[in-house]
Parts: C-alpha cells; structure tokens; sequence
C-alpha cells in the first residue's frame, strides 16, 4: 500500500541525501518526492509517497525519519483528513481535426492547453492521482511524446 508522508526539515546541505540514504540503506521504496522550502527559508517540507506492505513497516520508517537530527516534524496523512495533487506537463500530437476532441477531453479533467505550436500541444493538469491517470489514458490515444509530473503534494486540514 502507498503512503504519503510528509517530514518538516531544516534546511540544510545533506538533509535530503540522509533521508534517502535511510530508505536506500532499508530498501524501502520512495514512489514519489516533492520537496520545497516552507514561509521559513530555514525549514523545508518534504512529502514522499512510500511503498509500505503492512503498519509495522510504516511505523519503522516514521520512526527513523524521526531519528534523524534535521527532522522537525514527521506527518503520515494515512489516515488523517488531507488534499492532495499531483502536477503533470503532456506533450501531444493532434491534427486540426482532432482540435475539438482534445478540448473536450482537456474541459472533462482539470487541465488546459498552456502551448500549442503546430500539430503539438503542452497540456498541463493539477489533480489526484486517478484522475491524472484517467487523463493520461485518455489523451494516450493521440499520442503522449513527452510526460512530466511532479511528485505528490499533501496537506491536512
């Protein structure tokens, strides 16, 4: 099962390789990491969605992430009340015929064409996970040349 777990850190050179020096040295699997500084350049938040089979591995890996010395604060959202969304670029190739398609797929989704030279087009979408996955199906019919996606962001309310 996948978790999201987000760990408040200083900021400092190092902190990141030691968290995922921890999961490497463990092999635990990091799926997906979005890192950033917080209002407070001093302190940033990290949010990593991990591959966990069952709670005690979960627990051993807060509980390590809680050892390290730069970890402020470490946060399962498991079972707790949160947003989350997952940022994607596509590229894709669609013919003037196809134009009208495309749009219908993209107003069905939170997405939109951000660029559009010729026959491609830059579509970006801001969502949950399934609902990107379901976007990417359905614009895989025309083609996806180039993806990008961030990793998962989380918060609690």
């Amino acid at each position: 099962m996948r978790h999201t777990i987000s760990v408040l850190v200083e900021n400092k050179f190092g902190v990141l390789a030691r968290i995922a020096g921890l999961f490497s040295a463990r092999g635990y699997n990091i799926a997906s990491l979005s890192v950033s500084e917080t209002l407070d350049p001093a302190i940033s938040y990290l949010i990593m969605v991990v591959e966990a089979g069952d709670e005690k591995i979960l627990e051993q890996i807060k509980k390590q992430l809680n050892k390290l010395i730069d970890v402020i604060t470490v946060t399962d959202f498991t079972k707790k009340e949160h947003i989350n969304r997952e940022l994607i670029l596509v590229k894709v190739k669609y013919s003037a015929k196809e134009e009208t398609e495309l749009e219908d797929i993209l107003n069905k989704y939170v997405a939109k064409m951000i660029q559009h030279k010729g026959d491609v087009a830059i579509i970006e979408a801001v969502d949950e996970q399934e609902k990107i996955k379901r976007l990417l199906q359905d614009l895989d019919q025309f083609g996806i040349k180039e993806l990008v996606r961030t990793g998962r962001v989380a918060m609690g309310y």
